[in-house]
């Protein structure tokens, strides 16, 4: 598992795949539709395959219903927020969140090849987080559980070695003893 400091997590790794589009020159009607059918935050709307902004359900509250405007005539590209950025799917998480954070984006459409692969939302980063978080904690609660067992293992190294060293003065002796019965047997 990938941590959040960790510069190999990628966007395409967090991002849900299952985006929904739709044309920007549909009608509000048309995205109302869309929307109630795949339940989903936000619409990415393309023109052709170039995305060219998102449309949510505030947008449709605040920027047609509230102003009177004819569902069945209004254009999804006139009420659309269209100051959108993009992020490549290998682009690290960490920029994904810089952009979302400086440009108080909660969502931000994934481009890979040039076409949209994905979208990532603050859902998904928060996902991440948590999941980041209970990681940590597992690996706490692990180190926790198995300290007194590697002390007891370094314990146990620690005599070994001590016995080790302990029987390498006893073969030195050993060593000394032939060479005075040689000696002896000199003499």
């Amino acid at each position: 598992m990938h941590t959040c400091e960790d510069a190999d997590m990628l966007v395409e790794e967090v991002m849900t795949k299952d985006v929904v589009t739709i044309d920007c020159n549909k009608t509000l009607y048309d995205a109302c539709k869309v929307y109630s059918q795949n339940k989903v935050g936000c619409l990415v709307v393309m023109d052709k395959d170039i995305v060219v902004g998102i449309i949510t359900e505030r947008d449709m509250i605040e920027r047609a219903i509230l102003k009177n405007m004819n569902p069945n005539k209004t254009k999804v590209r006139e009420i659309m927020s269209s100051n959108i950025k993009t992020i490549h799917a290998l682009a690290p998480l960490e920029k994904a969140a810089q952009i979302m954070r400086e440009n108080n984006f909660k969502r931000l459409p994934v481009i890979l090849n040039n076409k949209i692969v994905g979208i990532i939302t603050q859902t998904d980063l928060s996902r991440t987080i948590d999941a980041f978080s209970e990681t940590v904690e597992e690996m706490v609660k692990f180190y926790d559980e198995s300290k007194s067992s590697i002390e007891k293992i370094i314990d146990e190294w620690g005599n070994m070695l001590y016995s080790l060293k302990g029987h390498k003065k006893l073969s030195e002796h050993r060593q000394l003893d032939a060479i005075k019965d040689e000696i002896e047997m000199e003499d």
